[in-house]
């Protein structure tokens, strides 16, 4: 029996990640070709969690385009606890999230990469393309980091019989286990709220009245 080694582990995380890149991906007209190249990928992946993602596979290819676009909205876009925003479990609507999704930029700039133009830079899908096709230790990084909200996503999309839900169970199995009971509290705490600037603005000193004005 042929052992494996860290580099092997390595090569089957990337494939794993580049194939929940392009299931959890908007179908847009590409839709069709990302999948075959899914199909491609597949063939190369010797871990157990290929069967997760050729299911995700085979329930997207076998349901009419439009209906897969109309229920892809329905549960990334109008169901905060399916967002594929990594950032909004860890700071919510509030300032501190642009400073994170700067650090996700920030990441595939030191890289080498350009950051994305026309999707988020925390965009589950984005993060993942980049950790298997760009920097695998930098995005392995991220992606551990926003252990907690990816569980979160992938409770959310277990809870829902969602058809994504096992392709987000394969990136979780290339992670390290979420701290326990990380998931409960977040979902029970929600996002962060913004805590400053909320208070109504009083001046410490008074204004200095203009001669002849009110």
């Amino acid at each position: 029996m042929r052992l494996r080694h860290r580099g092997d582990d390595a090569l089957q995380d990337r494939l794993v990640w580049q194939c929940a890149s392009l299931l959890l991906a908007y179908p847009d007209h590409e839709h069709r070709r990302r999948l075959e190249t899914v199909d491609a990928l597949l063939g190369h992946i010797t871990v157990a969690v290929a069967d997760a993602l050729a299911y995700t596979l085979a329930e997207l290819r076998g349901r009419d385009e439009m209906a897969v676009a109309a229920e892809y909205v329905e549960t990334f876009d109008m169901r905060k606890n399916c967002t594929l925003l990594l950032t909004y479990w860890t700071a919510g609507d509030t300032r501190n999230r642009g400073v994170q999704m700067l650090a996700f930029a920030d990441a595939y700039r030191a890289a080498g990469a350009v950051p994305p133009k026309g999707e988020a830079p925390d965009h589950l899908p984005v993060v993942l393309e980049f950790a298997a096709t760009v920097d695998h230790r930098a995005g392995r990084r991220l992606l551990a980091e926003h252990r907690g909200p990816i569980d979160v996503l992938r409770q959310a999309l277990s809870d829902r019989a969602s058809m994504y839900a096992p392709a987000v169970g394969a990136v979780c199995a290339t992670l390290p286990p979420v701290v326990p009971g990380q998931t409960a509290r977040l979902l029970q705490a929600g996002p962060p709220a913004e805590a400053v600037g909320l208070q109504p603005f009083q001046l410490t000193v008074p204004p200095r009245r203009v001669q002849g004005g009110v």
